[in-house]
């Protein structure tokens, strides 16, 4: 895509998982990955994109695993909620590195580290070009980051999410498992809720249909992948009404 070419998005949300910023390791932060998603959300943003990030906690603490092994559920969550706020912190840091001006804007109040969520104050971050990441899901137990991503991206009146997965799009069944695993180029919201798709979870695929924001679930090992569909290029499933 040439920079004189005008991308399909003027404001995204792109949805990350907290694993994604482990590469090879089994736990934690791998700094070259965190460093290589930088540069590709960096350069959508040298497009003029305005860019919503939300970042999973999965690499540091998952907290529906954390109940499962007898600890308490709302106690649980909190705990990824807090690991979302770090990954949030080192993704600004590796962006910031690269020049990008970045706010964390954490729905749980932690002023020294973060902004407090205020929906007028992020809409100003986003109109000055900054990219604003969204950390500590939605402040409550019990919802995923993913549903943080989807009420985000409507309350920023994002025209897309972006949802960087391991694989380039939505597969009928795990393509790692399963050589004859069918991708979809589209799909329904109501198909990835009754076959059970794994898109998103339920509340997220709910929310965004009834405000009817579609979603993009492509590669995020591809390189320059998110840049690619801005353009209209490379793999990647739709998913809309």
């Amino acid at each position: 895509m040439s920079d004189t070419e005008k991308p399909a998005f003027d404001r995204v949300l792109l949805k990350i998982s907290g694993e994604a910023l482990m590469g090879d390791q089994g736990y934690g932060l791998h700094p070259p990955t965190v460093e290589r998603i930088a540069r590709e959300v960096k350069s959508v943003h040298d497009l003029g994109v305005e860019i919503c990030m939300v970042i999973g906690g999965g690499n540091i603490f998952r907290g529906l695993a954390g109940a499962a092994q007898g600890m308490e559920r709302t106690t649980a969550d909190y705990m990824g909620m807090l690991a979302t706020v770090m990954n949030a912190l080192a993704v600004q840091s590796a962006l910031e590195e690269l020049g990008v001006f970045t706010r964390v804007i954490s729905a749980i109040r932690m002023d020294e580290v973060a902004e407090p969520y205020i929906r007028r104050r992020a809409v100003r971050h986003l109109e000055k070009k900054r990219v604003c990441i969204f950390a500590a899901g939605t402040g409550n137990p019990y919802f995923t980051t993913d549903t943080a991503a989807t009420l985000r991206a409507n309350e920023m009146a994002c025209q897309v999410i972006f949802k960087g997965t391991k694989v380039d799009g939505v597969y009928d069944k795990d393509p790692a498992k399963h050589p004859d695993a069918k991708r979809y180029d589209e799909v329904t919201y109501d198909e990835c809720l009754q076959k059970h798709l794994g898109v998103m979870d339920a509340s997220a695929i709910a929310l965004a249909r009834d405000n009817d924001l579609p979603i993009i679930v492509f590669s995020l090992d591809e390189p320059g992948g998110f840049r690619g569909i801005l353009a209209g290029e490379g793999t990647y499933t739709r998913v809309h009404s």
